[in-house]
């Protein structure tokens, strides 16, 4: 069931000429001035306004992925052959 957000809305809504002026455009909810919106043709589409934080995130490399995907392919033959001895 998807979270019932009216109630955070409702009190946000009170303080729109006060503290919610000063919220980040990375939050769920923000205000934008007048100014921006007319720059961008009164198109209030979302991505034209939200700032979008992207997390750094690290890969390991395809060798270490490769010599996983090895360990993992000789557990599963030796499980194969042991099913193998038991169907005789």
């Amino acid at each position: 069931m998807l979270p019932n957000n009216l109630p955070d809305v409702l009190s946000r809504w009170q303080l729109r000429n006060t503290t919610e002026r000063e919220r980040s455009r990375t939050a769920q909810s923000f205000c934008v001035p007048k100014a921006d919106i007319a720059s961008q043709g009164y198109d209030l589409s979302l991505n034209r306004y939200k700032e979008v934080v992207h997390e750094e995130v690290e890969h390991r490399t395809p060798k270490d992925i490769l010599a996983d995907l090895a360990k993992l392919e000789v557990e599963i033959k030796q499980g194969m052959e042991k099913l193998e001895g038991m169907l005789g």
